[in-house]
């Protein structure tokens, strides 16, 4: 059995094998409030997308910022991103532009490195994985969370190449290894650590509390 608290979402999730009872699960659950308690106590508060909050898109601190006399769609200006329409759905617009603009620089990055590659996506979709930051099926479709980005650049195309990658090489063997560090060009130990620091923040961004 295995609780894990998920932060981003402020959830406390519980799995256990099929032939464990829920009433037992529950009950070895319940013993372990020393744990629930210091996980809870370590929890950074989530950041909701408010006027005055600031962000980072693409490697750039941005400042989100609600103007009656703004467009409803958003749009980055003088280190602001700027939307107007009801201070009500300001979170939601914010969110799908963000979104809007993941999946654009996503597809881009993606196309130019699968070029270099000499493959290509089926498809390229973004959404919100709680726990993986890219995936490729066998079907050749690429999927990348959304949050990426709000990270460095170096971060979100090292996933790209990652995922690239895994167009030639459905595994983590060696050729896939050399694959990925030859797409990828630069410091992917590097990255990858900065990614690992940097996760838990980014899933709890645009989180309301």
């Amino acid at each position: 059995m295995r609780l894990r608290f998920d932060e981003a979402r402020q959830v406390l999730k519980l799995t256990h094998p099929r032939g464990v009872s829920r009433k037992t699960a529950l009950g070895w659950a319940a013993k372990q409030r020393a744990w629930v308690s210091a996980q809870i106590g370590r929890a950074e508060p989530s950041e909701p997308f408010v006027s005055g909050a600031v962000i980072t898109v693409n490697g750039e601190d941005v400042r989100l910022c609600w103007s009656q006399q703004a467009s409803r769609t958003p749009r980055l200006q003088d280190g602001c991103l700027v939307a107007g329409g009801p201070e009500a759905g300001f979170a939601r617009r914010i969110e799908q532009f963000l979104k809007r603009l993941a999946l654009d620089t996503l597809s881009s990055d993606t196309a130019e490195i699968a070029a270099r590659a000499s493959v290509r996506p089926a498809a390229v979709g973004v959404g919100d994985a709680e726990t993986r930051w890219g995936s490729c099926s066998s079907a050749r479709r690429i999927r990348y969370s959304w949050r990426l980005i709000l990270a460095p650049p170096e971060v979100r195309r090292y996933v790209v190449a990652h995922e690239v990658a895994h167009l030639e090489q459905l595994n983590h063997g060696p050729q896939f290894k050399a694959l990925e560090r030859e797409l990828f060009g630069g410091d992917i130990v590097a990255a990858q650590r900065l990614l690992r620091l940097l996760g838990p923040r980014l899933r709890r961004i645009g989180r309301r509390g």
